[in-house]
């Protein structure tokens, strides 16, 4: 399964703010075996914003959402979502609930009509209900194309799609993807032209045009980094995969390596 991820705010296309997301929602997803091969970052626009849901889902079966779920005018990625997937959108009285009490908790007792717009779901889609905020997020089917929709606020999203990841994407994932990560001496600790990215490179030339597992070096201020990635059904395929691939690399720098973890 393969996917791509859209982070929906102007404010990332200033600077305004990191786009942590993105990372985190990258990892989440390989460590369950879902391949991203595009992230992309789009304004506040409702046209833009459906043109990179187009060609996300073109190119990936599923495409990951965060942001725009929000009471604001720009917020508008559910409604683009649900104009897409040709959905109505519907008030769900969970959502709205929970919305309320949120911002009671919140000091907000005037519950304005932006507000409760964001407990409007697409129709018979997977709703899930926000622990940490007022807007829900949801997951939509069609035509074997998926879109999982979630908060932008990190502290929102990042419980939201732990909830879709176990009881949605989990089941559909079929395998998970394992990195090993081998931490060389930085040049002064061993000898340069051995922990040298450049060396080190050449001598796991046959290695890195492997293609299961991948092998592939990150120069580092405190030393080279080699990571060792594979899939399998399960982690202990996947790890059988690298462990002796792994050995072969210990073997070619008996004393050069730092340490090995994941």
């Amino acid at each position: 399964m393969t996917a791509e991820i859209l982070c929906v705010g102007t404010e990332l296309l200033l600077g305004d703010i990191v786009n942590t997301n993105a990372q985190y929602l990258s990892k989440e997803l390989a460590s369950i075996g879902i391949e991203v091969h595009f992230q992309t970052v789009v304004g506040d626009n409702a046209e833009r914003i459906l043109s990179c849901v187009r060609t996300a889902l073109g190119r990936a079966d599923m495409v990951v959402l965060s942001g725009g779920l929000g009471p604001t005018k720009d917020d508008m990625t559910k409604e683009r979502i649900a104009d897409f997937f040709g959905k109505k959108l519907v008030r769900d009285r969970r959502a709205y609930d929970n919305m309320v009490q949120k911002a009671h908790e919140f000091g907000v007792f005037q519950i304005t009509e932006g507000m409760k717009k964001q407990a409007d779901v697409p129709e018979d889609s997977f709703i899930l209900y926000n622990e940490a905020g007022t807007a829900p997020g949801c997951i939509l089917e069609k035509d074997g194309k998926t879109a999982i929709l979630l908060p932008g606020p990190p502290r929102e999203m990042k419980p939201m799609f732990e909830t879709a990841k176990r009881e949605y994407l989990i089941p559909k994932a079929g395998g998970v993807i394992l990195s090993v990560n081998i931490k060389m001496k930085k040049p002064g600790e061993a000898p340069a032209e051995i922990v040298g990215e450049a060396p080190v490179a050449e001598r796991l030339d046959d290695l890195l045009e492997s293609r299961e597992p991948t092998v592939a070096t990150y120069a580092k201020e405190d030393g080279c980094l080699i990571r060792v990635t594979a899939k399998g059904t399960d982690r202990e395929e996947a790890l059988n995969k690298i462990i002796p691939v792994v050995v072969k690399i210990c073997l070619r720098f008996p004393d050069a390596i730092k340490r090995i973890y994941e």
